[in-house]
């Protein structure tokens, strides 16, 4: 990874930091504007599954940050050919991704949550918080549909399953808005319908 790049990428990151509202996931759709289709340092499979392996593995799933990081270092360093450089190149670009998104809107979130605490009467902090919720809203719906229309095929037509893949995402919003099952149950209905198509013929 060049100096150039590394910069490039964490102003980047430092900048959307901000915009992380409802949890990082939503800056899905604006990362994969700027590392796949503007920059081209992610393909589409690395950026895919990327955030699958984050939200199967245990712990916090914005470790999806640290593995786009870690494939964008990992191909420039692989296409600058010098042996051992990809390596230490897709360290770096972990760090940068992860702690480049994360820093700032920890940082934030501390200072206005504490700020909102003392003064959660003022009707300006209810409607800040009233305000909030459409753009949370807005940005997982953006996120989904970007997860959804991307699902094609390796040659590049679109997934038959797609259908099958908008009507589970539109039971479950439905499932999660009217009534107080846990989410592990829902996950795990996930988990065995994805199994089940995976199954199924094509």
């Amino acid at each position: 990874m060049t100096a150039d790049q590394a910069l490039s990428l964490l102003w980047f990151e430092l900048s959307l930091s901000l915009l992380s509202v409802g949890g990082v996931i939503v800056l899905a759709p604006e990362q994969h504007r700027f590392l796949v289709s503007e920059q081209g340092w992610l393909t589409e499979a690395q950026f895919q599954t990327s955030i699958t392996l984050a939200q199967a593995a245990p712990g916090p799933n914005v470790l999806f940050l640290f593995l786009w990081g870690w494939h964008v270092g990992l191909n420039a360093g692989a296409a600058s050919g010098v042996p051992g450089l990809a390596w230490g190149s897709a360290l770096l670009g972990g760090l940068i991704c992860l702690l480049g998104t994360l820093l700032p809107t920890s940082a934030l979130t501390l200072v206005v949550s504490r700020w909102t605490q003392r003064h959660q009467q003022r009707q300006g902090v209810r409607a800040l918080r009233l305000g909030l919720a459409p753009v949370v809203v807005g940005a997982m719906a953006a996120t989904a549909w970007l997860l959804g229309s991307t699902s094609n095929m390796a040659d590049g037509s679109p997934d038959p399953q797609a259908p099958a893949f908008w009507a589970l995402s539109a039971v479950a919003a439905v499932v999660v808005w009217r009534t107080q099952v846990h989410l592990l149950v829902l996950l795990a209905a996930g988990a065995a319908a994805g199994l089940l198509l995976s199954f199924s013929p094509a």
